[in-house]
Parts: structure tokens; C-alpha cells; sequence
């Protein structure tokens, strides 16, 4: 899942290694087959790479020059199975006796799966060997995303099991990341271990992250608190930024265009030394705001972003020191049609939603290897986020300010890994403008202060312990105590089983991502109900088994499941409030439920890899209730049944083709009616020759909309409401992208 290793040998030509093959002593061409194995795209020599009959034990392995002798010889037309880590196998036929025989591999992210490691948990470890269940998305599918919607990574977090990627509102495009049944605003995100977005700048996170930038996306299920602090009951996600490597300067650019009129255009370039190394990305996309329905009222709305993600690195003895800044300036604006998609002399009487954002960021984190024979990791960040709503109704603006640092120290201690350390984190919000006196009490300044201690035991080679303790307090809402544990148990080479859980706890905000925008000034202070915060007791496990045939066929069964249990949720009540002399209205106001909402469920998938084609399936059961509510209990918008497949197939070393099938089983709304179950098809098509690779995808290839089946602008077309979403509105959707990338 993480792009394959570069060898310092670039250099060899293709001349000097035949000149090599001329000059071998004439008896190895006798007593054997020479090959030769070559990087596919750069064509140079693969170290390491394996050349094996199958089922008879006849191998050789590949020297610096990538040759091997193969002996004896076999006869030919033979069947051969050649592989290296990092490439794509292949089968392969000898030739006739005497002749030497030439492979190139082509580079698979894929088949490096074993050795990508784990960030989030902070010891770096291997996927395989971590008893926490982490499931990652390696920089080759981050790539294939930058192809089809390169202006954000929501529909490649919604491919993961066990998340759904929720839109919240029909007109400024807004949407939630669920995890195992829950909303958005129980899952926490991480950019390169740093809380990323979070309260009020948590609006349009997601939809502002572009999966050029990143490495590797990392997602850890279930109370998850004890790790970073509060906020991640559901899960954490863990996004990797690229970094450079020695030597290998990297430029890339993408251009996208689709059929609902969005154009992308993102860059991104590193390099690096012994010394320094630097990478940048910019970008931006441009949307014009599109009725797909013909309602008169946009579907998708018009859009304006970019973002730039400089970052400079420097590595002093056994250490790394990387120094970033984080921009990004967005203007989002939906509604009727007539408004948006005026240029000039634009009604005002008539309904519109503008959300004005920017996003400013810098981080630091230094690491040195070598402290009293440990690791020592030193993390900072600050955060200002401003945004400016306004419609045909209200007006409204806040900004918050967001910090966090972290000191931890890692150590092995001969079977134990132990880390710990100290974190500050804190938030600042400030309304900027206001429509009455009671919203100025809004504004809240939470801090709190940390410490946390985690080891990782092996007690066997087959089983490891995995247990954590973190301790909070909060300034406003107290201590928590976060324990955690995991277990993993390696029954045989093919049977993995894991176990894991945890306590999380999230407190109190005035505004998530479900709020319509008219709804924001009207919600009453935090003081108003005074609410406690939410805490949760969750459970995970999944039993895993893969293995590999000689015939090279891979085959991955998974079995999970999964349970949370969310104390005193807070739900918006409707309180009475004065709004004159003598008259009184209904304001929105945050209280806890008297009964807990309980998730749970199963996850299943099963996958298949053989040379350049791969199957996928997968199947998830959630079963989310709130109990506090015996008339409607199902938790809004958490479907039942999922069911998700994928096939891809490799045509050569230039063309690839995909397909994607989905069907979101029956949801149930607030009001407790159902919606029913709908498919989706995807498919897509890559040509990659030289340094261009160019994607043709489409999505929703069938056009399935909720607006086919009922109207998303209801009542007064001056000040509508808007139900909830459960089912796509932009319907179908055709891109096409082009991506030229150079490497030295």
C-alpha cells in the first residue's frame, strides 16, 4: 500500500548490463537459464526479485545487476514465477535452451501490503504485526483517487468498511464521515498525528483535502480517545503527507475536468539531500453551481478553492525536523439557481447560502532516534479557521483558533514497546458578528492537558498484548480516564485473530456539520441546558486469514464486528425563549439523552489477487438504535445492509479497467419512516504510458437520485426546508483526468 522501494542503482544501463551477460563464463550459459529482471517503468535492475518452477522447488534470486541463473535449466515453455517486493508477479514461459530470457516488472503498491507501517499508534509499527486493527489506503489507490476526484478524499474514505460518506445539505454540498453507525462528529481526524479538524473548523474538512498530498490514510475503528484525546468514539482517521526521498526529486500534475462542470488543477513536487528535503503541493478546483434536477435549485454548489501545502525538512543526525504550512481559502455557494448562477445584477429576495472559509495552519514535528537509546518525538500545531454564512435571512461568522503539542518518548525494553508522553490541546471560538445579545455568550475557550503511557508486549511470537492508559482534564468538563486494550493472535502463518477496545468521551460544541446554516445563529448557548460531555465503552475484533497458492493466487477472508456504546449523547432540544415584551419562540438548544445510543454490527469481506486482477466483496450489518427514543429508534441515516464490490483487471503494462457496485440497504429518518435501498455503478478505464497517465471514470453510471423520488426544496421557494439527505442528488457523473508525473 505504500509506493516500492528505489534502488541506488538507477545508473546501470541497459548496455553494460548486456555487455554483463556477454562476458559470464560460457558453462553458466550451459548448465542454466540466465534472466535478467527490470523495473518496468524506469528500466533498471530489480535486487532481490525471485525466479521459481512451481511446486518443485527450482528458484534462484536476482543479484545487484538484477540477474539470476536459474539451474538446471528448465524446458522450454515452462511456466515460471517471477516476483520481487514492490512489483506485480508474473508467469512467464522459458525459452528454448541456450537463450537468455528478459522480465520486466511493473511497480504494484499492492505488493508491498506486509510492510507498511502504522503511524497512528505511534510505535511505527508493521501492519501485520499491530494487535489494534488498522485498516490503510496506500499511496497506489491515493494515486488512482487523484485521477477521479482529485479535489478531495470523502468518496475514498466512503470506500472503506465499515464508513459512509453522509451529505448534509443539498445546496452547499456539506458532508459527514460515519463511522460503524455514527455521525460525523463522533470521528476524530488526524493530519500526520495532529488533530486536524474539530468543532467548528471541522465544517468542510474533508472536502478540502486533495489525496495528492498524502502518503497513506490510516483508520483505526471504534473508542479511539485513549490515543489522541477526546473526540474519537467512533474511530480516528490519519492522514500521511508525502515525504521526500534521497535523491528521488518527484514533479507531478493532474488536470480533471468532469460533466458537472468541476475543473481541477494540482501540482505537487519534492526533493531532498543528506541535509534538507522540502514538498509542495498547490491546487484548486472550480465548480459551477449545476441544477441536475431542474428544480430551480443547484444541486451542486458553485465553488471556488485552493489549497498550498509547503513543507521543509531537515535531517540532523538520526533525527528529522519538518516545519509546514497549511492554506486554504474556499468559497461555497447553493441555492436557487437563479441567485448562484447569475453573474450579474443577482436577486437577493430570492433563497442562497454562501459559506466563506479560510483555513491557516503550521506544524512542527522533530524526531531523534538516538535519546538514551529510545526515540523522542516533539509535535506542535496551531490552527485559525474563519467562517463567514450568509443567506437571504441571517448572517453569521466565527472564527476559532485551535492548538495542540505533544512530547512522547519511545523505548523497547527486550519483548516490550513502551511509549509515553504529555499533550496540551486547546480550542478558542469567537463569534465575529451577532443577531442578538444571547448568542455572545457562544463563545467558549477549552483547554486540556494530558498524559498517556502504551506497551506493546510480545509474550510469544504468536501473541502480542497491546494496553494503554490515558488520563484528561479538561478545564470546563473535568477528568477522564481512557483505558484501552488489544490482543493479537497469530494461530497459524494464514490465521490471524484480533481484539480490541477502549473509552472515549467528546465535549460539548454549539455547531456540527448538520446544522442548516439559517439554523447556526439561532442556537442557544451551551450554558443554556448545560450539558455534559459524552463518553463511550466500544468493542472490536475481527478474525483475518490469508493465504497464497503456488499457483500465486491470493486469497483474504475477513470477519469483524464491532460494538459502541455512547453515554448521555447530546441531541438538540427545542426550548422556549423570549424574543420580546410578550412574546416567546422556539430556540435549538444541546442536552443529553437520558438513555445511551447503541451501535453494533458485523463486517465481512473477501478478496482475491491473481497477477493484474483483483476481486473484491465486502458486506456490513448495523444495527445502530437510540434508546432514549422507544417511537423511533433507529439512529437517522445508518442503513442497515451495505453490500460493496470491486473488480479490477490489468491489461499489459499500459491499460487497466475497473468496476465498483454498491447497494445501500433501507435507512430510517429523525421522523422514524424509511427510504428504501438503492444501487450504485462506477466503472473506469486507466492508460498509463511513459510519464502520462490518463483516467476516464465515471460514476452512478445508472443516475440514481433521491430527487426521482421525491423533492429536496420544500415550501417557500424564498426560505425552503430541506429533507434529509439519504440518497445521492448530483446523479450521474463522467471525469476525465490526465496526470503527468517525472521522477530522476
Amino acid at each position: 500500500m505504500s509506493s516500492p522501494p528505489r534502488h541506488p542503482f538507477w545508473h546501470v544501463s541497459a548496455p553494460l548490463a548486456a555487455l554483463f551477460l556477454l562476458l559470464m563464463p560460457a558453462g553458466a550459459w550451459a548448465q542454466g537459464l540466465s534472466i535478467t529482471l527490470r523495473d518496468s517503468l524506469s528500466r533498471a535492475p530489480i535486487i532481490g526479485g525471485s525466479i521459481s518452477v512451481p511446486g518443485t522447488g527450482v528458484g534462484a534470486a536476482t543479484d545487484v545487476n538484477g540477474h539470476a541463473v536459474l539451474a538446471p535449466a528448465p524446458a522450454a515453455g515452462t511456466r515460471l514465477r517471477v516476483e520481487a517486493l514492490g512489483y506485480h508477479p508474473q508467469l512467464v514461459a522459458a525459452p528454448a535452451a541456450g537463450l537468455p530470457l528478459s522480465v520486466v516488472l511493473a511497480p504494484s503498491a499492492q505488493a508491498i501490503t506486509d510492510e507498511v507501517l502504522v503511524t497512528a499508534t505511534r510505535t511505527n509499527s508493521r501492519l501485520e504485526d499491530l494487535p489494534t486493527r488498522v485498516e490503510v489506503i496506500g499511496e497506489e489507490e491515493l494515486e488512482e483517487e487523484n485521477g477521479i476526484k482529485p479535489g478531495n478524499i470523502a468518496s475514498l474514505l466512503g470506500d472503506l468498511a465499515g464508513t459512509q460518506i453522509q451529505p448534509t445539505s443539498p445546496t452547499t454540498g456539506n458532508a459527514d464521515l460515519r463511522i460503524q453507525g455514527l455521525p460525523g462528529r463522533y470521528s476524530q481526524i488526524l493530519r500526520d498525528g495532529l488533530p486536524l479538524l474539530g468543532g467548528y473548523s471541522g465544517s468542510f474538512g474533508i472536502l478540502q483535502i486533495p489525496p495528492l498530498d498524502l502518503r497513506q490514510i490510516e483508520l483505526i475503528k471504534g473508542s479511539s480517545s485513549t490515543l489522541y484525546g477526546g473526540g474519537a468514539i467512533a474511530g480516528l482517521v490519519n492522514l500521511v503527507s508525502k515525504t521526500p526521498v534521497l535523491n528521488d526529486p518527484q514533479l507531478t500534475f493532474t488536470a480533471n475536468q468532469s460533466t458537472l462542470r468541476e475543473s481541477n488543477l494540482n501540482g505537487f513536487a519534492s526533493g531532498r539531500n543528506q541535509r534538507v528535503g522540502y514538498t509542495l503541493f498547490a491546487g484548486g478546483t472550480r465548480q459551477q453551481g449545476t441544477d441536475v434536477d431542474g428544480d430551480g435549485f443547484v444541486d451542486v454548489p458553485r465553488l471556488r478553492n485552493f489549497t498550498v501545502h509547503p513543507r521543509l525538512f531537515y535531517y540532523p543526525k538520526n533525527g528529522q525536523l519538518a516545519l509546514a504550512y497549511t492554506g486554504t481559502v474556499e468559497d461555497r455557494e447553493g441555492g436557487d439557481a437563479r441567485v448562484v448562477q447569475a453573474e450579474a445584477g443577482r436577486p437577493t429576495d430570492l433563497f442562497f447560502v454562501t459559506n466563506r472559509t479560510q483555513r491557516h495552519s503550521a506544524d512542527l514535528i522533530y524526531t531523534q532516534d538516538s535519546v538514551a537509546g529510545g526515540g523522542l518525538t516533539v509535535k506542535a500545531t496551531s490552527s485559525w479557521f474563519r467562517r463567514g454564512v450568509s443567506t437571504n435571512t441571517v448572517a453569521y461568522a466565527a472564527r476559532q483558533l485551535s492548538y495542540y503539542s505533544e512530547v512522547s518518548y519511545l523505548h523497547r525494553y527486550g519483548s516490550h514497546t513502551l511509549v509515553g508522553g504529555l499533550n496540551v490541546l486547546g480550542e478558542d471560538f469567537q463569534p465575529l458578528n451577532t443577531e442578538s445579545q444571547t448568542r455572545l455568550q457562544n463563545d467558549y475557550t477549552y483547554s486540556t492537558l494530558g498524559g498517556f503511557v502504551q506497551d506493546d508486549w510480545q509474550l510469544t511470537p504468536t501473541l502480542s498484548v497491546q494496553g494503554g492508559l490515558r488520563l484528561d482534564h479538561h478545564n470546563r468538563y473535568g477528568n477522564f480516564l481512557l483505558p484501552r486494550a488489544a490482543v493479537l493472535y497469530k494461530a497459524t502463518a494464514d490465521l490471524t485473530l484480533r481484539l480490541n477496545g477502549g473509552y472515549g468521551y467528546r465535549v460539548p460544541v454549539p455547531y456540527v456539520n448538520e446544522l442548516d446554516e439559517r439554523e447556526i445563529p439561532r442556537v442557544l448557548p451551551l450554558q443554556s441546558l448545560n450539558p455534559i460531555a459524552e463518553v463511550s465503552q466500544g468493542l472490536n475484533g475481527d478474525v483475518n486469514y490469508v493465504h497464497r497458492y503456488a499457483s500465486g493466487l491470493r486469497l483474504n477472508l475477513n470477519q469483524g464486528f464491532f460494538y459502541t456504546r455512547l453515554q448521555d449523547p447530546l441531541i438538540l432540544r427545542l426550548v422556549r425563549v423570549p424574543l420580546g415584551p410578550a412574546a416567546t419562540g422556539l430556540a435549538p438548544a444541546w442536552a443529553n439523552a437520558n438513555a445511551p445510543i447503541v451501535s453494533q454490527g458485523l463486517e465481512s469481506y473477501a478478496r482475491l489477487r491473481y497477477e493484474g486482477t483483483e476481486v473484491y466483496l465486502g458486506y456490513l450489518y448495523t444495527s445502530a438504535r437510540r434508546r432514549y427514543d422507544t417511537a423511533n429508534p433507529n439512529v437517522p441515516l445508518a442503513a442497515r445492509h451495505k453490500l460493496a464490490t470491486v473488480a479490477t483487471q490489468e491489461i499489459g503494462e499500459h491499460l487497466a479497467l475497473g468496476i465498483e457496485a454498491s447497494y445501500t440497504g433501507r435507512q430510517y429518518l429523525e421522523d422514524g419512516s424509511s427510504r428504501p435501498g438503492y444501487p450504485i455503478v462506477a466503472a473506469l478505464v486507466r492508460y498509463h504510458t511513459g510519464p502520462w497517465t490518463f483516467i476516464l471514470n465515471g460514476e452512478n453510471l445508472f443516475d440514481y437520485r433521491q430527487t426521482r423520488r421525491e423533492a429536496v426544496a420544500l415550501g417557500n421557494p424564498s426560505n425552503p426546508t430541506f429533507p434529509e439527505l439519504w440518497a445521492p442528488v448530483e446523479g450521474r457523473v463522467l471525469n476525465m483526468s490526465a496526470n503527468w508525473k517525472w521522477r530522476h
